[in-house]
């Protein structure tokens, strides 16, 4: 069965409007067209979509049924043509963000609605790595655009700016680790317990970089969100964001009282020089650099 748009076109509009030529007035042809196209494709579907009146056509129950497919397919027409139509145009089919799971504050989330809304066919990806892997995704244009801890520097083909929003990170223990029962906690306590840090950075580059390594004493894990669990389990204490504690360790974790903690880590949005941005990335790194 072959079913032509333009078919599927009028006979939305004739049950749109109650009449042939009504739907021949709105789409710009004779009405003798309009009745041919309907005619035709009641042939092809087998079945009656309107009772003829005087005055007025009325959908048959078959043609109410077969309105709501009908309209799904022209909606779904619309677009592939619109989306075809972006593509020829330069946007990218595909975007791909790289982000630790430390920075997704609302105004990261309201960014993804916005996104969603202004081009709903795009595929997204969300990867989630840390410091020097964001930039190695970011410089093998696996990802168009990186979100990390403000680095001292970067290497000279990557591009990056400030974005307004920032990290907060606390120092955790599991509510029954030893230090979770002192009034206050001071380096040297820290130091005879295991910390746990990420495994894909130098100790230099976390949050913690200015606390005692515990005696050599690590387990380190690929991102927070495993550090977390690994700290919820007792295995040691960790510097993690208070977002996601928030989000996936209430009940469980509790914040360490010491001195200069917590910890605000602004956050870099980083893109290739080597890589032309195409309209959508180009798009996104505008609202994350408004702050809005």
């Amino acid at each position: 069965m072959n079913i032509s748009p333009e078919a599927l076109q009028a006979f939305a509009q004739a049950a749109n409007c109650g009449s042939l030529s009504a739907a021949a007035r709105r789409l710009g042809k004779s009405q003798s067209t309009i009745s041919e196209a309907v005619a035709r494709l009641e042939v092809d579907l087998g079945v009656e979509l309107f009772q003829r009146g005087p005055r007025r056509l009325a959908l048959t129950e078959a043609g109410a049924s077969l309105l709501a497919h009908a309209n799904e397919v022209l909606a779904a027409s619309d677009r592939l043509a619109r989306h075809a139509a972006q593509l020829a145009d330069g946007q990218e089919a595909r975007l791909t963000l790289a982000l630790s799971d430390a920075y997704q504050p609302k105004q990261y989330q309201a960014r993804l609605v916005e996104l969603d809304q202004r081009y709903p066919d795009l595929e997204f990806e969300c990867l989630i790595a840390e410091h020097a892997d964001v930039l190695d995704l970011v410089s093998q244009n696996r990802a168009q655009l990186g979100l990390l801890a403000a680095q001292p520097d970067y290497p000279p083909n990557i591009a990056h700016a400030s974005v307004a929003s920032s990290a907060e990170f606390g120092l955790f223990v599991a509510s029954s680790h030893p230090l979770a029962a002192l009034a206050q906690v001071t380096t040297e306590d820290l130091a005879h317990w295991r910390v746990l840090r990420l495994s894909s950075v130098a100790a230099s580059e976390t949050p913690s970089d200015d606390l005692p390594g515990s005696g050599g004493r690590c387990w380190s894990a690929p991102d927070y969100l495993l550090l977390l669990e690994m700290a919820a389990l007792g295995f040691g204490w960790s510097a993690l964001p208070r977002q996601l504690v928030a989000a996936h360790g209430a009940g469980q974790l509790q914040e360490l009282p010491i001195n200069g903690w917590p910890k605000r880590v602004p956050v870099d949005v980083v893109w290739s020089r080597q890589h032309t941005l195409g309209p959508v990335a180009a798009w996104l790194l505008a609202r994350l650099l408004d702050g809005r």
